[in-house]
């Protein structure tokens, strides 16, 4: 069954560094599925925001392990996820990141 570019990508990451990210690099991060590749994530990347992507970098970001502050011996851990990192060519902007400070 082929996904759909909305199942490809996931959510925006936004944080500090990414807000540096959009504004000065032009590079955007997005959660994306576990099983798609940078070509699959380029070509969602297009359709979604109507944009030139010039390259996909892709990471897998390991689960975390933490401890509760009220109770020492329970732990949580959080899920792994892959994360891409979208360059666009340049003068291209994704609008919804622009609002974001």
């Amino acid at each position: 069954m082929k996904k759909s570019v909305f199942d490809i990508i996931r959510r925006p990451i936004i944080t500090e560094k990414t807000n540096y990210m959009s504004s000065y690099l032009n590079q955007y991060v997005f959660e994306v599925d576990y099983d798609s590749s940078k070509k699959v994530i380029k070509e969602a990347i297009e359709k979604i925001f109507d944009v030139n992507v010039e390259r996909v970098n892709v990471m897998i970001v390991p689960a975390k392990q933490s401890r509760s502050m009220q109770n020492r011996q329970m732990r949580t851990r959080t899920n792994a996820y892959k994360k891409a990192i979208v360059t666009l060519a340049e003068g291209e902007r994704i609008p919804i990141f622009e609002g974001v400070e």
